[in-house]
């Protein structure tokens, strides 16, 4: 394991490996909200893989701070589990849309809020295993209640206001399960934009 250099400057990202050659490429699936292409990829033997790929638009997600340090986080019901969860403001980049003005654009359409500044924490790919998905991760600071959610037909979320010290606990206790909200809480607690 490589440790930090003593000034604290994290370890190099390793070596880049060359990409694997593509024999052919087929796409199984497409629709406005994504795609499924399969590649068959050459091995270093010779041989062929199959590779199965997820097409989605990046995204964004918002970590929403009031003035006095609460944080902005929506309760969202899932189709794909069936359940309800906290969650942050987060949504797919519209085409050509700024990371940055996606982040205005959800934070307002599913919270109410918006933020006198957004300060952008590093991204991330979600699931980079099976798609190419990538998340531009925000800090809204100072939110301001600026009207009502705007939800689309099939959202289903309620809005909350929670202490710093609540959200810490909602995650100690495992209780946020979205990677998007975890990942992004993460990435603010470490960095503390102000």
């Amino acid at each position: 394991m490589t440790a930090p250099e003593p000034d604290g400057t994290p370890p190099p990202d390793p070596e880049p490996f060359p990409p694997f050659e593509v024999a052919r490429s087929e796409r199984i699936y497409a629709s406005d909200w994504c795609g499924l292409r399969r590649d068959m990829i050459v091995l270093a033997d010779g041989s062929l893989q199959e590779h199965h790929v997820i097409e989605l638009d990046d995204a964004v997600v918002v970590v929403p701070v009031i003035a006095d340090g609460s944080i902005v986080m929506i309760g969202q019901h899932r189709h794909t589990h069936g359940k309800t969860h906290w969650e942050l403001p987060a949504g797919r980049l519209l085409e050509g849309e700024a990371p940055e003005d996606g982040a205005a654009r959800e934070l307002l359409e599913e919270t109410g809020y918006r933020a006198r500044r957004l300060v952008p924490l590093p991204g991330f790919y979600p699931t980079n295993g099976i798609s190419a998905h990538y998340a531009h991760a925000f800090c809204g600071l100072e939110c301001e209640p600026a009207g009502e959610p705007d939800l689309d037909p099939a959202e289903r979320l309620v809005v909350r206001v929670f202490t710093e010290r609540e959200v810490e606990a909602l995650v100690d206790a495992g209780r946020v399960r979205d990677g998007f909200a975890a990942l992004a809480l993460l990435y603010y607690w470490r960095r503390r934009p102000g």
